[in-house]
């Protein structure tokens, strides 16, 4: 039988969401977590990589197990069991073959810029103190939406066959004394959404013109675009699914 498992983590600790040797990651922990609760090797596959320093409001993985189980005293034992930066928050199963990476729909991530020193932000948003026009940056996110090879904002020498991807949605907008960049799309490229806001940034400054932005999308090369800003001000907050997933 296969089950979803939605959860969250604050990344500050991990070195990302995928295992990998040497280094603590959240996907590590999780299937230690559940292989010593259901007393079986639990293997488990997430909807997408986040990368060290990365968090997530929302997340999803799914797993194999042979045999049924009260999802609601496993989720209650997790909880107990997992440190307190990894939350459980629901345990459900779905049909055998459906897949937490390759049946999402969409993933919809924020990126968080605290314009003012606040001390209880310093590990969760990055800090930017000079003035940006939001405007610009905005218009910047209209001429994202009519292009879908965003090579130039990959990592370089990554092992993806493809860098097409489809952005739904992007815009900035402010909460309180807090930026803001939301962007949704059926897939993301490694370190994107990082290289996409730091180019936004400098347009936002001044240092790049708007209608730049086609040069350096159209060039599909990394150094091209901007910088990419640190991970803890990126959250992973949402992915959707079909209802087909259901058994």
């Amino acid at each position: 039988m296969r089950y979803f498992i939605e959860f969250s983590y604050n990344g500050k600790s991990y070195h990302g969401w995928q295992s990998q040797p040497n280094a603590v990651s959240v996907q590590e922990v999780l299937e230690s977590a559940l292989s010593k609760i259901l007393r079986s090797k639990i293997n488990v596959m997430g909807a997408g990589r986040t990368d060290t320093g990365v968090h997530a409001a929302q997340m999803f993985a799914h797993f194999d197990i042979e045999t049924a189980f009260d999802t609601d005293n496993v989720l209650f034992k997790l909880n107990c069991f997992l440190p307190a930066d990894i939350a459980i928050h629901r345990i459900f199963q779905v049909r055998d073959k459906a897949h937490a990476r390759f049946d999402a729909l969409s993933r919809t991530y924020i990126y968080r810029i605290a314009t003012r020193k606040n001390v209880f932000l310093y590990d969760f948003a990055y800090h930017v103190y000079f003035p940006l026009d939001i405007d610009k940056m905005n218009d910047a996110c209209g001429i994202l939406l009519g292009y879908n090879d965003f090579q130039c904002f990959s990592k370089s020498n990554t092992d993806v066959k493809t860098f097409l991807c489809t952005i739904k949605e992007a815009f900035w907008e402010y909460d309180d004394t807090v930026l803001v960049f939301t962007i949704t799309a059926d897939r993301f490229l490694r370190n994107m959404v990082r290289a996409i806001v730091g180019t936004m940034i400098e347009i936002g400054m001044g240092k790049i013109e708007v209608g730049k932005l086609h040069d350096i999308i159209q060039s599909k090369d990394r150094g091209q675009a901007g910088f990419s800003v640190p991970a803890q001000g990126l959250y992973l907050t949402n992915i959707t699914y079909p209802d087909t997933i259901k058994p």
